[in-house]
């Protein structure tokens, strides 16, 4: 893989010290292996999850094969072991070298046997995040159910429905009378069976009749 561009990623906080130490730390790693940093991609640790907030598509129009990515620690290049997977993946695909100094990890494109590995590792952990997600999950309806806590919506709710639109239409004809069939035929729909059920559930006939 020939020799390219250095990169820097850091997520940011607003503590103006954590950002320093992270630039120190990069560019101290740099400097001892004879390498120069072109650019620092900064984000924001509050950022939103999407690519464009995290500067992700810029990073990746960024880089060519043969260029280096350094970051501090895996945790700064995704909100979850997915987003990281996602990244690391591209970057290999594409021959990006990627420097993770807390992790001590140098991973050197799609034909590195390192890279592999840590390719395969990386999916076993996000199929691991996710099945400890749904385990929790699983756990805490299992305690909210056993302490007598009803689970699902509260009985009586009323979802929303595709008539809400047309409930004053649906009013007005039911007062003069008309049949749910009739009525059904005048709005445009293709089935009398949910327009009643609608119809039923919220008590309009009553109401009318009233």
């Amino acid at each position: 893989m020939k020799e390219g561009k250095v990169l820097a990623y850091i997520r940011v906080s607003t503590n103006q010290q954590d950002n320093n130490n992270q630039k120190l730390v990069i560019l101290e790693y740099a400097s001892k292996n004879g390498m120069l940093v072109a650019d620092f991609i900064e984000v924001e640790l509050t950022s939103r999850r999407s690519e464009k907030d995290r500067r992700i598509e810029e990073l990746l129009s960024r880089l060519d094969s043969g260029d280096t990515l350094i970051t501090t620690e895996l945790s700064r290049l995704g909100r979850s072991t997915a987003q990281v997977l996602l990244l690391v993946n591209k970057l290999i695909e594409m021959d990006v070298r990627i420097i993770v100094l807390k992790q001590s990890l140098d991973i050197k494109g799609s034909h590195d046997m390192q890279s592999k590995v840590m390719v395969t590792m990386f999916a076993l952990f996000s199929e691991l995040e996710r099945d400890l997600i749904s385990l929790r999950t699983k756990e805490a309806l299992g305690n909210k159910k056993s302490a007598g806590i009803k689970l699902g919506k509260p009985v009586g709710t009323i979802q929303g429905s595709k008539f809400d639109k047309d409930l004053e239409k649906i009013k007005e004809l039911l007062a003069y009378r008309l049949s749910v069939r009739k009525i059904t035929k005048v709005l445009g729909y293709g089935n009398h069976i949910s327009l009643n059920n609608y119809i039923r559930k919220r008590g309009l006939k009553g109401a009318v009749n009233g």
